[in-house]
């Protein structure tokens, strides 16, 4: 796909993705779904309305009325489009810098559009086969209020909201000015919790951080932590599809590792967890104690929802999939990553009294490693992954590894893991690794580098 990447399409706000654009897209969007009628969120970011607006225009150009539900976290549209059975466009940049804003296209079962289908938009939208209507034809809009209220009543009938209440929980919160902002803070006060909060003020400009939710951006969070005595710290990002955590120390808790807890109280014999290929060893040894199998799906939130479908559709269980970075998806609830409901289920796992730490604490021990080996052309990047293709068929053919090129070149080892693929937004391989001791991760991923390097 030339637009529509793993999850939408994003870029600089009014540079790369300008309003004529997304009207462009929208208007693709309207005639390839053939729906009478699709809902339009965004998250907090200073052009969402401008683009909001676009998209607006460009589903009613070709007679689509047009729901706008406003500002609302990306879980909440997809509750909303699920529940009244319309697609949905929501303008949103997740968790890109501020200037950035993009547009991810929901179906009307509330789940992000597989490739397949953002492929027939994507070519209507390049070949410019949209089918405008007549003047007194074009779709209507109107402002559809309570949405944000209608979610989190959701949120609240889908979670042990009477055993969270027991355990009189104390949750320091950062909703880093996105969407979550908007629901976030009344959820987990109405599941009993008291809450403090950190960047909890609606702002697109993201005046207390940066809207991706990692270490290096949440600070404040493990301070809050600290200073409140709470019992957990839960960040989202700008349209609050994600939670990352903090143990009640103010310390960082990887989303590795709490994707593993998560997973560990909810697989069992015969079920199936679902990530993408750079799934954490973590994972890995949970799924095989849990003796649930673990489906590896090329990297993106949209890969992996659509093999969710595939295998319930095959009479699979799949109680818990998603990545590392905070996007768990509990597909009984919903297929979809909600940063919300993500930090409700981590909160019953404290509910019994159990420390997060502690809850974390059988998931330490993990050491990552990422080396990028930068190309100048497409000549040098075919070498590269030639010789990452020689390399992985070297270490098969000994019997030390088992080979998975769904997406790049990853190989497992049992105790570890290195993987090469080539990035889909800058001009390097990525060379990942893992392993339970610096040391073996350093050597996988370096031992890899180095023979994509003379490949060069």
């Amino acid at each position: 796909m030339q637009v529509f990447g793993s999850s939408g399409t994003r870029g600089v706000a009014n540079e790369e993705l300008t309003p004529a654009f997304a009207l462009r897209v929208a208007k693709a969007v309207g005639t390839v779904r053939d729906d009478p009628r699709i809902a339009v969120g965004r998250d907090t970011r200073r052009t969402g309305r401008l683009l909001e607006n676009a998209v607006a225009a460009g589903l009613a150009a070709v007679g689509v009325d047009v729901d706008r539900l406003g500002v609302v976290p990306t879980p909440g549209l997809q509750a909303y489009a699920a529940d009244e059975g319309i697609p949905a466009v929501m303008v949103t940049a997740s968790h890109n810098p501020p200037a950035y804003n993009g547009l991810k296209l929901v179906g009307a079962d509330g789940v992000e559009l597989p490739v397949e289908a953002l492929e027939r938009i994507e070519d209507v939208l390049l070949g410019e086969e949209f089918e405008p209507v007549a003047w007194d034809e074009t779709g209507e809009d109107r402002d559809v209020e309570g949405v944000r209220r209608r979610y989190v009543e959701g949120l609240l009938d889908a979670v042990d909201r009477e055993r969270i209440a027991d355990a009189e929980l104390t949750v320091a919160l950062d909703p880093g000015h996105g969407a979550g902002a908007v629901t976030s803070p009344d959820f987990y006060r109405e599941l009993g919790c008291r809450v403090v909060t950190v960047n909890a003020q609606p702002d697109g400009h993201f005046p207390g951080r940066d809207p991706e939710p990692v270490a290096a951006n949440l600070g404040e969070l493990g301070r809050l932590v600290r200073a409140s005595d709470a019992d957990v710290g839960i960040a989202h990002d700008g349209d609050a599809d994600r939670a990352i955590f903090y143990d009640e120390t103010g310390t960082h808790i990887d989303g590795s590792a709490s994707f593993a807890a998560l997973a560990a109280a909810e697989l069992s014999d015969g079920d199936v967890a679902v990530s993408a290929v750079n799934v954490s060893q973590r994972l890995v040894d949970v799924c095989e104690a849990a003796g649930a199998d673990l489906e590896l799906t090329p990297i993106g939130s949209t890969r992996i929802m659509t093999r969710i479908g595939q295998l319930r559709e095959e009479g699979e269980h799949v109680p818990i999939a998603g990545e590392g970075n905070g996007g768990v998806i509990f597909p009984d609830h919903r297929i979809t990553r909600d940063g919300a409901y993500i930090g409700a289920r981590f909160l019953e796992l404290l509910a019994d009294g159990t420390a997060a730490s502690d809850v974390v604490a059988p998931y330490d021990g993990y050491a990552n490693v990422r080396v990028n080996v930068a190309y100048d052309d497409e000549t040098e990047r075919e070498a590269l992954l030639a010789a990452a293709e020689t390399y992985a068929d070297d270490a098969t053919a000994t019997g030390d590894a088992k080979l998975t090129t769904i997406d790049g070149y990853r190989l497992d080892y049992g105790d570890a893991w290195v993987l090469a693929r080539p990035s889909g937004t800058e001009p390097v391989v990525r060379v990942y690794a893992e392993a339970h001791t610096e040391s073996r991760a350093h050597g996988l991923a370096d031992d890899v580098a180095e023979a994509l390097r003379a490949a060069l």
